[in-house]
């Protein structure tokens, strides 16, 4: 049975001036002129999607800068890429309050600190038994944590006293640990066992929380289990201790690839009572070194912010 054509004589049609864009001319790029300055750069990023959102993240941290929390999570990747002295400078300008980092990222920056060295290869290490076999490091990292235990210390805070006292560092002023401790911003590390509920004894990051309460920043960068489940973990403790704070805050996760923890535990759930949320995918080398820029660009020009 073959059916009737359609009469397309009766479709509807809108005037055009009617008709809601999601695209205005205004909001394009602006090509490279003779300002070849980075707040150019900026400016001439186009108004949509990520560019608009990497945008809006930038402008929360500059206003937090030296009036909120800025919070900042990572991952291995982002150390062992070579990332570590744009977060220190981050520190260093007072904009990040707390740093917070899974296992890995503590051994690659604990190597570099030692060795100037890091990141083995797997693949090669597997096929002889040698990976993660290092005796240094497995000796030197399980040393200070048991003296810290000892102090009373988590294990952030016993990998920087332990690097400090250390007579043969080669490379400390890039170490994220010793500098941490340097300037006085709490930085912790929380390896594969604080990812269960019957693990929620963040005190050092749950007391850095309500800082971010109504206009501070937290940052996921490259942590796509391990990280997103503290955290979640961590606002909890904060938000029972402190009549549902902190609420009102802004949450990006920065990573190569879109995972379902970060989305859910530091996009999404954390600001479904107010806050903005985002999701930015890029190379780290790429994106963190872009992200520290613009926020150092807008701290010396907060006038040039939409």
């Amino acid at each position: 049975m073959s059916g009737r054509d359609a009469d397309l004589s009766k479709v509807r049609t809108v005037p055009i001036a009617r008709r809601p864009n999601k695209v205005r001319a205004e909001e394009f790029a602006g090509a490279p002129g003779k300002d070849l300055s980075f707040a150019a750069f900026l400016k001439a990023l186009p108004d949509a999607l990520v560019a608009r959102d990497f945008l809006a993240v930038v402008n929360d941290i500059a206003k937090a800068a030296g009036k909120r929390g800025v919070v900042v999570m990572t991952g291995g990747h982002v150390v062992k890429t070579g990332l570590a002295p744009v977060l220190i400078d981050l520190m260093r300008r007072g904009v990040i309050t707390h740093l917070a980092m899974n296992g890995s990222a503590a051994i690659h920056d604990y190597e570099i600190a030692r060795w100037g060295g890091t990141s083995e290869d797997v693949a090669a290490g597997l096929q002889d038994g040698t990976f993660g076999m290092s005796e240094e490091t497995g000796r030197g990292m399980n040393e200070a944590f048991i003296e810290g235990m000892k102090k009373g210390w988590g294990m952030g805070e016993a990998l920087a006293n332990a690097l400090r006292t250390c007579d043969a560092l080669v490379h400390p002023e890039i170490s994220l640990l010793i500098n941490a401790a340097m300037l006085g911003v709490p930085c912790t590390v929380h390896a594969a066992i604080g990812a269960e509920i019957i693990h929620q004894h963040f005190r050092r990051l749950a007391g850095s929380l309500p800082a971010l309460h109504d206009g501070g920043v937290v940052l996921n960068l490259g942590s796509a289990v391990i990280m997103p489940e503290v955290f979640l973990k961590a606002l909890t403790i904060a938000r029972n201790l402190n009549a549902g704070k902190p609420t009102g805050f802004t949450a990006c996760d920065m990573d190569m690839t879109r995972h379902y923890r970060p989305r859910v535990n530091v996009v999404q759930r954390p600001t479904m009572g107010g806050g903005h949320g985002y999701e930015i995918t890029g190379h780290h080398e790429l994106m963190v070194p872009l992200l520290a820029w613009a926020v150092a660009e807008r701290l010396a020009h907060p006038e040039g912010a939409p």
